[in-house]
C-alpha cells in the first residue's frame, strides 16, 4: 500500500485486499478506517480526498495484514456489540455472537422482571451473556464463571463499562464448581459445543483464533451438557430454569439429556436451526 492515500483510495485498496478474505470486504475495510480516524460513516462519505497521514497510513495498513490472514475483525478493534451493548474483546473470550442473543431473550421471558434473583453464567467468557442479564434485571445477583482467569478479567472490566459490576461475582470454576454449595434460580450457559473432529470444517478466523476451551467439548460435541446438566440440577432452586445454546444437530440428543426434567423446549434462531433448549428443574428425579 503506497504511503499516502486519501480516503477513497484506502477503502478502495483495503477492500481490494479483503477479497475472498471476508463476506464483506468493504465493510471491513470501512470499520477500520472509521477506527482509525475515530469518525462516523458520514465523514468517510462525504470527505473522500481526506488524506491520511503517514503514520495513519501505515496503521492502516498493519490492520489489513491481520484482517487478511483471517483474523476476527472484532480482535482488531477489540469489540463487539451484543444485546445492544458494546463489549471489550480479545484472543482470550470467544466473540459475542447475535444468535446468542436468544439465550438472554429466552431467560427473560421467563424469569420476573420485578423481585431478587440469583443467576450464574457458566464459562461467562466477556461477560456478555452475564451483564446483559444484569443490565434487564435490576434486582439480579449475577455469578459469572469461567475456567479462564484471562477471560474472567474481560468480563469484569465489561460488566464496570456498564454499571453492573456491583452485582457481579466473577469466579474462576470448572463449569459450577466453585458454587457447588449454592443455588440459583436460572443457570444459562453457552459452552463449548463442537466435536473436536469438526475442527477442520470451520472457518480459519474461527479455527485460528478463537479460544479452542471455548469451542470444542470433546469427541462428540456433548461433553460439556453431560457434566452440566447433572451440576445444574443439584445447584438450581426446584422450579428454577436452565438455559443453554446448542450446535446445529444436537438437538434430539439434548432432549434425550433433558428427559427427566420438567417445560422442556427448544428455541429456533433466525435460520431455523434449533439453538435453546430451556428446562426447569423437577422438584426431585
Amino acid at each position: 500500500m503506497q504511503q499516502s492515500l486519501n480516503l477513497r483510495q484506502a477503502l478502495a485498496e483495503g477492500a481490494a485486499q479483503l477479497q475472498g478474505i471476508t463476506s464483506q470486504p468493504r465493510r471491513d475495510a470501512e470499520l477500520l478506517l472509521l477506527r482509525l480516524l475515530d469518525r462516523d460513516r458520514t465523514f468517510l462519505l462525504t470527505h473522500p480526498d481526506f488524506l491520511l497521514t503517514l503514520e495513519q497510513a501505515a496503521q492502516y495498513a498493519a490492520w489489513l495484514r491481520r484482517r487478511a490472514a483471517h483474523e476476527p475483525i472484532q480482535y482488531i478493534l477489540g469489540e463487539q456489540e451484543f444485546f445492544g451493548l458494546n463489549f471489550f474483546v480479545t484472543k482470550d473470550v470467544l466473540i459475542p455472537r447475535p444468535e446468542t442473543e436468544h439465550l438472554v431473550e429466552a431467560l427473560l421471558a421467563r424469569m420476573p422482571h420485578d423481585r431478587p434473583l440469583r443467576i450464574a453464567d457458566i464459562g461467562t467468557g466477556s461477560g456478555a451473556i452475564a451483564v446483559a442479564l444484569a443490565q434487564a434485571l435490576p434486582q439480579a445477583q449475577v455469578t459469572a464463571l469461567d475456567i479462564s482467569t484471562a477471560a474472567l478479567e474481560i468480563a469484569k472490566r465489561n460488566a464496570e463499562a456498564h454499571h453492573v459490576a456491583n452485582r457481579m461475582r466473577f469466579l474462576a470454576s470448572d463449569l459450577l464448581g466453585a458454587v457447588s454449595n449454592e443455588s440459583f434460580d436460572a443457570i444459562v450457559s453457552n459452552p463449548p459445543y463442537i466435536a473436536d473432529s469438526d475442527c477442520p470444517s470451520l472457518e480459519p478466523q474461527v479455527r485460528e483464533y478463537e479460544p479452542a476451551g471455548a469451542l470444542f467439548s470433546g469427541p462428540s460435541g456433548l461433553e460439556a451438557y453431560q457434566r452440566l446438566i447433572p451440576q445444574a440440577h443439584t445447584a438450581l432452586k426446584p422450579k428454577g430454569w436452565l438455559l443453554m445454546e446448542i450446535g446445529q444437530g444436537q438437538r434430539d440428543a439434548l432432549a434425550q439429556l433433558l428427559s427427566v426434567w420438567t417445560s422442556v423446549s427448544f428455541i429456533d434462531d433466525l435460520q431455523g436451526i434449533p439453538r435453546v433448549a430451556c428446562a426447569q428443574r423437577p422438584d426431585s428425579f
